[in-house]
């Protein structure tokens, strides 16, 4: 196995964002999963990276608009700007290698958002002190160039083009910036799964694609550039289905006379193949997850929301075992309410998050928990123990979440 590890979020934490008014979530795990009732805060979390990819592949314009604006995305009763802040390790052969963070404040000004602040700083060593590197408010601001950037090194002020532009999405294309450039791509390459099964139903205009889309709708273009370019991979992808849904022999992509692209999937059983629109949901979503965790080339950071949904309860833990797999490529972000899922978890990877009686959203991890890890060490299950009460928060059935007895 490589010695390159790929980066990694460690810290994130979110101000004014909806229901998280203050929210921290620190040593975060390759295999983060959060965990909690409806209306917890979990989507909202999740959302949070979708919204800063967005900002970066979109423009802060379009991301702030399909969310509300302000008034529907600040938290309510709250004053302030927005502030999300992600402590990462770039990906390097040293795992230790230096502690970035980037800290976002978006506010608003006559109806539109600002960046009011933005900066990079990193921490190098472990005795090392931090220093920003890269300092913007509104658009104007400074940063320092080169491959390692010094305290003493000179500074170069550089204006933007409006109050409302990221510095990392202009700054991040100079090759002078290569650590602006590095955050820039990290973010832009995070792939947010919002899966559907008829999404994947449908008939795309041919054409090999790399990259699984949110909704899964071209997966007949990624089968079909696996086919292509990763046939090796493709059938281990199969392989996999195979064991997972023993009657699946095979699934095929086939360009129709109009250009379109049709996906086909073979009972073991039967002769003929049956178009993908007539095939089950948990098929296709398996098959769309397993695509995403076993890219050649994957994301550096995956996301994937409430998994269980159309899968059989028995597939979940197999899952969750190719999540952790795919975890020594990637990072993933996982929501679900599944005790299946969480069975095959470990106690550092679970965030429960719960509603306080002001209505925003608290995150805690289950290791921390009374007496959960000590219950696990014994033989216990994660996904029993949270059926049973075990975690005293996160439960639907008491008030905000929170186990009243």
């Amino acid at each position: 196995m490589s010695d390159i590890v790929p980066p990694r979020v460690t810290q994130l934490r979110v101000k004014n964002y909806r229901a998280l008014r203050d929210v921290t979530i620190r040593d975060m795990t390759p295999l983060t999963v959060l965990l909690g009732p409806n209306g917890s805060g979990k989507s909202t979390l999740f959302d949070v990276f979708a919204f800063l990819a967005e900002c970066l592949s979109d423009g802060i314009g379009k991301a702030w608009d399909r969310r509300g604006r302000f008034r529907e995305l600040r938290s309510r009763d709250s004053e302030g700007p927005i502030v999300i802040e992600l402590k990462y390790r770039e990906r390097q052969k040293n795992p230790k290698s230096p502690l970035i963070t980037y800290h976002l404040e978006i506010d608003e000004s006559r109806g539109r958002p600002v960046v009011s602040h933005e900066f990079l700083r990193w921490t190098r060593g472990q005795a090392g002190k931090p220093f920003t590197f890269m300092d913007y408010r509104e658009g104007d601001g400074e940063v320092i160039t080169g491959e390692m950037p010094e305290l003493d090194d000179s500074r170069v002020r550089r204006k933007l083009s409006g109050p409302d532009m990221l510095a990392v999405s202009t700054l991040g294309t100079l090759a002078e910036n290569p650590r602006v450039v590095a955050l820039r791509e990290f973010i832009l390459s995070w792939h947010l799964s919002y899966l559907s099964a008829d999404a994947a139903r449908t008939n795309p205009e041919a054409g090999a694609e790399e990259r699984l889309s949110p909704t899964g709708g071209n997966l007949p273009n990624v089968i079909q550039h696996l086919h292509e370019q990763h046939p090796d991979r493709l059938e281990a992808i199969f392989d996999i289905l195979r064991r997972r849904i023993p009657r699946v022999e095979r699934v095929d992509a086939e360009v129709l006379a109009d250009s379109r692209l049709l996906l086909l999937i073979k009972d073991a059983p039967f002769s003929q193949p049956v178009l993908s629109r007539f095939a089950s949901d948990g098929t296709l979503k398996m098959l769309a997850y397993l695509t995403v965790l076993h890219d050649p080339e994957p994301p550096k950071l995956i996301g994937i929301e409430e998994p269980e949904n159309f899968l059989h309860p028995r597939l979940l833990p197999e899952l969750a075992e190719e999540c952790r797999s795919a975890c020594q490529r990637t990072q993933l972000l996982v929501t679900t309410h599944s005790p299946f899922f969480l069975n095959r978890l470990r106690p550092a990877e679970v965030r429960i998050l719960w509603r306080d009686v002001d209505g925003y959203a608290r995150v805690d991890r289950a290791k921390d928990l009374q007496g959960v890890s000590e219950f696990v060490e014994e033989g216990a299950t994660l996904g029993d123990l949270w059926m049973e009460g075990q975690f005293g928060v996160g439960d639907p059935l008491t008030q905000h979440g929170i186990r009243l007895g």
